[in-house]
């Protein structure tokens, strides 16, 4: 059994932990979350999607293989130990090829189930449930199910060749749109326990052949919809009432639980009770590379205070036209005049802006605006101006001024109220240690 297959256990036995899924490639955030696990003693479960890291790159530019040795390299940096990491892989199908023939675009799923699991990737989340160009919309269960199996058949047998653990697996058919909805105007619908039996009994016969019984006893979760959303900018908060079927429903089931996607935002109280209720593995993206932006633009307004305007970086200025020179990876997205488009740019909820931080002209300009602020520290005034919690952490001896090191508190400080929602009786033995361990060394 896995380390991963345990924790789901354990919550199925009663205790009240989960698994938090930190869907990222930024560097400061993937730091963050480290010091975030190494904090609260936790896995560290790290995913990339299929549209980030394909056999072709994706828009990361890597591989399984290269995304691997980059976390990797980022926990040897961090001192974070190996065995503590996972690495998965969230909408794995032909989500990136959809718009082409299915005999296409599930050619490719094949390559890039089998590119992940031979790359050491252990949570597999098998997400067929998009039509492709000549399917019927929307999918019926059955093809979504017969195409998952068939994913995970691959996925059984490249395990093996390798000489690795097999995976564990996460199905569904009411999977969220990946980076958020559009648009919540409409509300969100609960998945009903009669949607949810459906999936389960159709899945459960697409996994009947005997080859992947084996693969079956280690599908740990199912994507559904418990009511938690956002869009560019609302967030669909959890209300526990409207779930409460849906919860009932799989503590009848045996082993798994249910993974929600979408929770970016969603107050601390309602990772708690999330998990509570049996939504037990809790998937964030957006909301951490948010805090990265919200960090990285407060730098930038004390940089802009501290500094002659000759030496300031003019990193919102070189981000947004960056963004309107290739808007690829936004314009089909937001909607509005040109005043609502530069603050959907800046500040969106779905933070389409994190798409950019790897182009060149952006990355120089944050670089300024890191060794501008490493030679001439912010001071206290300014910091409590644009960064006031991580001035109490500063004041408190918790943190130095140094702009990675803000930017990482920043996004730490979200990242912690999914460790703390997921690993509530762990969190609270190692708080209760490590503050014992202070008063003993006063």
């Amino acid at each position: 059994m896995s380390a991963v297959q345990s924790l789901i256990a354990t919550h199925r036995q009663g205790a009240p932990v989960g698994l938090y899924s930190v869907c990222c490639s930024n560097a400061q955030v993937l730091l963050a979350a480290m010091q975030v696990a190494q904090r609260y003693d936790t896995l560290l479960l790290i995913e990339a999607t299929s549209n980030q890291v394909d056999q072709f790159g994706g828009y990361t530019g890597m591989t399984p293989p290269q995304y691997r040795d980059y976390v990797l390299q980022l926990a040897r940096d961090a001192g974070f130990p190996a065995e503590r990491l996972v690495l998965g892989g969230d909408h794995l199908g032909p989500n990136a090829w959809q718009k082409g023939p299915t005999a296409a675009a599930m050619a490719n799923a094949r390559e890039l189930i089998a590119a992940y699991v031979a790359a050491g990737f252990h949570k597999i989340h098998l997400d067929c449930s998009m039509s492709c160009a000549d399917d019927p919309t929307p999918l019926p269960d059955a093809i979504v199910a017969a195409r998952s199996a068939e994913l995970a058949r691959i996925a059984e047998r490249t395990a093996a060749e390798h000489g690795l653990p097999p995976p564990v697996y996460v199905i569904g058919t009411e999977v969220p749109i990946p980076g958020g909805e559009a648009s919540l105007a409409g509300g969100l619908q609960v998945t009903t326990p009669a949607a949810a039996a459906t999936t389960l009994a159709i899945h459960r016969e697409a996994f009947s052949a005997p080859d992947l019984l084996p693969a079956w006893e280690r599908v740990i979760a199912m994507v559904v919809q418990p009511g938690v959303d956002f869009d560019h900018s609302s967030v669909h908060y959890y209300d526990p009432a409207a779930a409460a079927d849906l919860s009932a429903f799989v503590e009848q089931q045996p082993r798994i639980v249910f993974e929600a996607h979408s929770t970016d935002y969603q107050t601390e109280a309602g990772l708690h009770a999330l998990v509570r209720d049996h939504f037990a593995i809790l998937k964030v993206g957006p909301a951490a590379t948010y805090a990265f932006r919200e960090a990285v633009f407060a730098l930038a307004m004390i940089e802009r205070e501290l500094l002659p305007a000759t030496q300031h970086s003019q990193l919102i200025e070189v981000l947004d036209r960056c963004m309107v020179d290739k808007p690829g990876s936004w314009r089909s997205y937001y909607q509005g005049d040109e005043h609502e488009l530069r603050l959907l740019r800046a500040y969106s909820l779905s933070d389409r802006s994190r798409y950019y931080w790897g182009e060149p002209a952006v990355q120089a300009a944050l670089d300024t605006l890191v060794a501008n602020l490493t030679a001439h520290a912010p001071p206290q005034m300014l910091l409590g101006q644009f960064m006031p919690e991580q001035l109490k952490a500063i004041e408190a001896d918790e943190l130095q001024p140094e702009p990675l090191a803000l930017i990482q508190h920043k996004v730490a400080l979200r990242l912690a109220e999914y460790a703390r929602a997921c690993n509530r009786n762990v969190s609270g033995a190692h708080n209760e240690t490590r503050q014992a361990k202070e008063l003993s060394e006063r």
